[in-house]
């Protein structure tokens, strides 16, 4: 495994908040937290990082600066990364690619959002928010129809769905940092509130505050630190809008080609991944997304998921996924990594997937950006 880059990249160290509700804490104190508690696992000051990525969606300008300035005004050069959900993966790959290149030796990606109630807004993009319906916002009803349209040629079920829920819920109830700590049954789920109809609250990931950071290194400053891990593959895709009348086309598309690419620069394949952190906001979409990862065949979703994806070689969504972990989008994707890295040290406590080697993180912003990272221990 060559990795994506001239340089070896490596992960040295992690941090993450708790994910949810965060009334008393700024987004300053969320993500000084984060960073300082990655800066700390890898074993290095603020003073050696050279240059830092720092994604959010809804925080406004320059909002990495502020957190940043509160570990200390270094003069550093920081860049604000904004690509909707993928935006937390998007500063990952760009400190990754600082490394790899050789442009730096230590680079942070750092990611964090504060969010409130009600539905994952769209910021008046109206290419988006056409696809909302009467009562039912842009995003609730775009997954709405996939679900739809995903049933109609598949055969795909709510009760298959509500699997995902529960899956996801089960690895929320392990996981100390996670929004919701409950497990939920199948009867639960289908009981939840009609929000898109046909989806039921708990087939939607909610609104969460939250900050994640990693400590990207080069090789020789990775041997220096505890436990690093090896990335061995980034890739980025974009594509145009996906509209509601090519939605489920579209998101297979832009997902699929990121994930061969990604497997092609790891050289591995579905078969030799341990664990999986997918972009399942809404449960519709992890059920996709095994079909794109190739974890089963196209149209087999959903059937996957009823079977019951434990079962599966790859275990997906162990830090209880969007759905149960929480989606403060602009640290989602970094928060991800921080489950990955801990999974490949053995450091996952109750949701520890045994000796795992081989961990893939995915996650997409509409409309639209994909990205994929591979990492092994």
């Amino acid at each position: 495994m060559a990795g994506p880059f001239p340089n070896e990249v490596h992960i040295a160290g992690v941090g993450m908040t708790p994910f949810g509700r965060h009334g008393d804490k700024t987004l300053v104190d969320l993500g000084k937290a984060a960073v300082e508690t990655a800066l700390a696992d890898a074993g290095l000051d603020y003073e050696a990082v050279e240059l830092a990525y720092c994604g959010h969606v809804m925080q406004g300008s320059t909002a990495g600066q502020r957190v940043l300035y509160s570990i200390g005004a270094t003069g550093i050069p920081i860049f604000n990364v904004e690509n909707a959900c993928a935006s937390g993966t998007t500063a990952v790959r760009s400190a990754a690619m600082a490394v790899g290149s050789g442009l730096a030796k230590v680079a942070l990606a750092v990611g964090f959002e504060v969010m409130g109630r009600g539905a994952i807004p769209t910021r008046g993009d109206e290419r988006l928010e056409k696809m909302a319906k009467a009562d039912v916002p842009a995003l609730p009803a775009m997954f709405s129809s996939l679900f739809n349209e995903h049933s109609r040629r598949y055969g795909t079920t709510l009760e298959q769905l509500a699997a995902v829920s529960v899956k996801n819920r089960g690895y929320g109830a392990k996981n100390p940092r996670a929004q919701f700590q409950e497990p939920v049954t199948v009867d639960d789920v289908m009981a939840s509130r009609e929000v898109a109809p046909p989806l039921r609250l708990f087939m939607c990931c909610p609104t969460t505050s939250g900050a994640a950071a990693v400590v990207v290194t080069s090789e020789d400053v990775a041997r220096t630190s505890r436990k690093p891990i090896k990335m061995v593959a980034s890739a980025m895709q974009s594509d145009p809008l996906i509209t509601e009348s090519d939605s489920l086309a579209g998101i297979t598309e832009i997902n699929t080609k990121a994930m061969r690419a990604a497997y092609e620069q790891a050289g591995v394949s579905p078969d030799d991944l341990d664990c999986a952190e997918v972009h399942d906001c809404f449960s519709i979409a992890e059920i996709i997304h095994y079909e794109n990862l190739g974890l089963c065949e196209r149209g087999e979703g959903g059937r996957f998921a009823e079977q019951g994806v434990e079962k599966a070689h790859v275990k997906v969504s162990t830090s209880g996924g969007l759905l149960a972990k929480g989606h403060p989008l602009g640290a989602t994707g970094v928060a991800q990594v921080v489950e990955a890295v801990e999974q490949l040290r053995g450091e996952s406590g109750e949701r520890q997937v045994e000796n795992a080697r081989i961990a893939l993180t995915h996650c997409q912003g509409f409309g639209g950006a994909a990205g994929v990272h591979i990492f092994t221990a």
